[in-house]
């Protein structure tokens, strides 16, 4: 399906597919493995951990469900404060990265006049139920329950605290509680895909890493993700400063190397950064040769191969940079709308599941080889059977992507249709 000329990156594209583990490279693997090598799994309450798992261990949503409810991988505030499901070996560490972000919304409690002893209160009496009800053998409790039984210690904060995003002062002493480990969440029914938890006591074991080692160490782990990133991009994933970001590439041995490492028959623009890579993949992809076969996966548009740099746009072949849906141009946008079909790195085609009809909607830049077909349905099925819908968010519903779904089938009507 990739048909680039002389002056794409398709090897740059190759490189990245490779490193990300899409080449068959991780099958087998166990879901921590899969994790820890191609990069934290982006949740908000969507179904890219699960895809991210099948795509490239052939991981089904009933052993990744497992490796959950065992702790094998667990869904983490970290890098910039956000989500991310991550293995068991980077709990502890990652879960730091993530202090400064939580410690950042009692700055808003602070304008609301609630003092930091109210905060260490609400806090002791939380653990104290958390305890209680695990001693009990009740399990975790959920936000409602947790409100009710803490009654007046949970103060509501009125009008002057929802126009700030803090109606009372719950949610921020459990977001501190969870960014310490002292406390985890629990998806009510024991799936990634959305967003209703109850809490747990949990105890983590402090990180054995100072706040530096544990820059250093996501940023070795998110160049060995990425083969290669920009300082801008280093930056955009970590949300580190251009001072600590600067450190830590320095305290891995990170490379400077030009662009034209990874694909030496581009000539770059002049003013084209540098990317920061490991030692060892400088060394590797002097050698590394593209697949020549067929590689074909369902991706979400939240995969790591595109959010780690989001940088969905390089990933179109230079003849499809220019393929528009809803008067949109798709390599213009910094995040993809749709979810993309990919072959060995490049985008050639997009995809919604239609959980009405119980297929993938989609659309072909180019007509489809049997290789194309057979991973269609083969992804069509692993959502039907395994989670019912493909949501790419929390909010996400069959009728808010209908208008999306409708222009996949009618932009693959003006080319050969993929038969289901």
């Amino acid at each position: 399906m990739v048909e680039d000329g002389p002056m794409d990156n398709a090897r740059g594209r190759a490189w990245s597919w490779h490193k990300q583990g899409l080449d068959g490279s991780l099958a087998g693997s166990d879901a921590a493995t899969v994790l820890g090598a191609a990069g934290w799994a982006r949740s908000v309450g969507g179904a890219n951990p699960y895809l991210t798992l099948f795509a490239r261990a052939g991981i089904r949503r009933a052993a990744a469900d497992a490796a959950v409810a065992t702790l094998k991988i667990h869904e983490l505030p970290t890098a910039r404060g956000c989500t991310y499901v991550l293995g068991a070996q980077d709990f502890a560490w990652a879960l730091t990265l993530g202090q400064g972000a939580a410690e950042a919304t009692l700055k808003v409690l602070d304008k609301l006049g609630v003092a930091r002893a109210e905060i260490q209160s609400l806090e002791t009496e939380i653990l104290r139920l958390l305890h209680d009800s695990a001693a009990n053998g009740l399990g975790a409790l959920d936000p409602h329950q947790l409100k009710h039984q803490l009654g007046d210690a949970v103060r509501s904060l009125g009008e002057e605290g929802k126009k700030k995003g803090a109606s009372t002062t719950l949610p921020t002493v459990l977001g501190l509680l969870q960014a310490d480990g002292r406390i985890r969440r629990v998806p009510i029914n024991g799936r990634l895909d959305q967003q209703r938890y109850a809490y747990t006591a949990w105890e983590l074991p402090a990180a054995d890493e100072s706040p530096e080692q544990a820059r250093a160490k996501l940023m070795e782990n998110y160049l060995g993700w990425t083969g290669g990133a920009t300082l801008k991009q280093s930056q955009w994933f970590t949300g580190f400063t251009v001072a600590q970001t600067k450190a830590a590439l320095a305290a891995i041995n990170a490379v400077e190397a030009q662009p034209k490492i990874i694909e030496p028959m581009e000539t770059p623009a002049a003013d084209a950064p540098d990317l920061w890579m490991l030692p060892a993949d400088i060394e590797t992809v002097a050698d590394f040769e593209a697949p020549q076969e067929e590689q074909i996966q369902l991706l979400a548009g939240s995969d790591s191969l595109f959010l780690l740099r989001r940088n969905a746009a390089d990933h179109f072949a230079e003849a499809d940079r220019g393929r528009q849906l809803l008067s949109s141009t798709l390599s213009l946008q910094a995040d993809l709308p749709d979810h993309p079909i990919v072959d060995r790195g490049s985008i050639i085609g997009l995809w919604q599941y239609d959980p009405g009809r119980e297929r993938i909607a989609h659309w072909l830049f180019n007509a489809p080889t049997d290789a194309v077909k057979q991973r269609i349905l083969e992804v069509e099925a692993f959502i039907r059977e395994d989670l019912g819908d493909f949501r790419s968010f929390s909010l996400d519903s069959p009728s808010s992507r209908q208008k999306r779904i409708d222009a996949l089938n009618n932009a693959a009507d003006g080319a050969q249709p993929c038969e289901n």
